[in-house]
């Protein structure tokens, strides 16, 4: 079901607003509206309660609201005002709203010595919710294009240590000829995030001690991730899910799966939601059960987790070299003698000679690190958890490699 944002056309709106009110026939219903976002939410595995809800003209104003996750038995209670602008019913019985707003939030969390946060500009936005027979997983998945903030901050004793400008998920929708839901595309980052590690030292001094011979008394950082779905095959990509930070280094993991489709994903919600005992016998075998299903559903193209050295791993050599007591050549070359017989505990000879060689050659000189995984054609997860009994087997099922030094494709 595609996202419909058709409403009554400007001319219509224009025309009843200057009859000073709405016939019944057109009037928005706000408890209709909030019903929408709790049977929406509720195929997700959220329990909405929302509080008193004020309609001034298309903004609706809720009186806070209680959620209650799949499997948990301690709701959450948010007393504050929520606030959706721009609503409006749509021709098929469904709803839209430009926007979902929080009031900005600034509280203490500790006493001695007293600590603070804050966080402004508080927004979903792009909201739509299906007309009451479409409800489901899949137009639920859709409901919300945006979600973002502003600032966070953290305080002790009045001084900032902890910064992030800013959060965003974006979320972009592809329909196939039949208006279906056919792909979807999100990005989400985390924007200046800045702390200061220099107070560490109050609570363990030992640590403290370390962050301050390395040099990181303050880092800075963003977090950035990119995905691509498609429903049909359930083909998930993450091109890039990066945390970068200056003068220390940047991680970055990639995948690609199949399988990954809607029925798998519902059936996951379900077994979320499911209220049974988790440690009887029956719950652990359906959970056992529905566990090899997903196994058997998702097949691995790729992945790959790299490393990219800006400065962190010379400090720590460094340093370490300098708590032995040896010069770093010598400190070196005894972390390069012990790689063998760290690695060789596995038993397996293959991944020693794999993994060994490309250790030593970081050690000498840091600069990145990668271990990646692609199967000679996708392969089920079912299928490479079974090879795990032959490890020598599973390093060439899972087409392993491991390089150092070695640029970025």
């Amino acid at each position: 079901m595609k996202r419909s944002i058709k409403t009554t056309t400007l001319m219509l709106a224009t025309a009843l607003v200057s009859l000073g009110a709405l016939q019944p026939a057109w009037a928005l219903d706000a408890e209709a509206f909030l019903d929408r976002v709790e049977a929406v939410y509720a195929t997700m595995g959220y329990d909405f309660q929302f509080g008193p809800a004020t309609l001034e003209g298309d903004t609706i104003k809720v009186d806070g609201v209680t959620l209650t996750m799949a499997g948990e038995t301690e709701p959450t209670k948010l007393e504050t005002e929520l606030t959706f602008s721009g609503v409006a019913e749509t021709e098929d019985g469904g709803f839209t709203a430009q926007s979902l707003t929080v009031p900005d939030i600034d509280s203490q969390f500790a006493d001695d010595p007293e600590g603070r946060v804050s966080l402004v500009d508080m927004k979903a936005e792009d909201i739509w919710l299906p007309p009451a027979d479409q409800v489901s997983l899949e137009t639920g998945l859709q409901s919300v294009a945006s979600l973002s903030t502003g600032k966070l901050s953290v305080t002790r004793k009045g001084e900032e240590v902890i910064r992030i400008d800013g959060m965003q998920l974006a979320s972009d929708f592809s329909y196939d000829d039949a208006d279906a839901l056919e792909s979807i595309d999100t990005t989400f980052s985390v924007s200046g995030i800045w702390a200061d590690l220099s107070t560490v030292e109050d609570e363990d001094p030992e640590s403290g001690a370390m962050i301050e011979a390395l040099g990181l008394t303050t880092i800075s950082g963003d977090i950035n991730e990119s995905m691509s779905w498609s429903l049909a095959d359930g083909h998930m990509v993450i091109d890039q899910f990066l945390l970068d930070f200056a003068d220390i280094g940047s991680l970055d993991i990639t995948a690609d799966l199949t399988g990954f489709t809607m029925p798998v994903l519902e059936k996951l919600y379900a077994l979320q939601a499911s209220d049974a005992d988790p440690t009887s016998e029956e719950a652990q075998a359906k959970q056992m059960m529905a566990g090899m299903e997903m196994l058997q559903s998702l097949s691995l193209t790729s992945a790959a987790v790299r490393y990219d050295d800006a400065g962190l791993a010379n400090k720590l050599l460094d340093f370490y070299a300098g708590q032995s007591g040896a010069d770093r050549a010598t400190f070196v070359a005894g972390l390069k003698a012990m790689v063998p017989e760290l690695v060789g505990q596995a038993g397996v000879q293959p991944l020693t000679d794999l993994v060994v060689p490309q250790v030593n050659a970081f050690l000498d000189d840091p600069q990145s690190f990668e271990v990646a995984v692609q199967p000679p054609s996708p392969t089920s997860l079912l299928v490479l958890t079974a090879a795990a009994a032959n490890p020598a087997g599973l390093i060439s099922a899972l087409g392993l490699t491991v390089s150092a030094n070695a640029a970025a494709e």
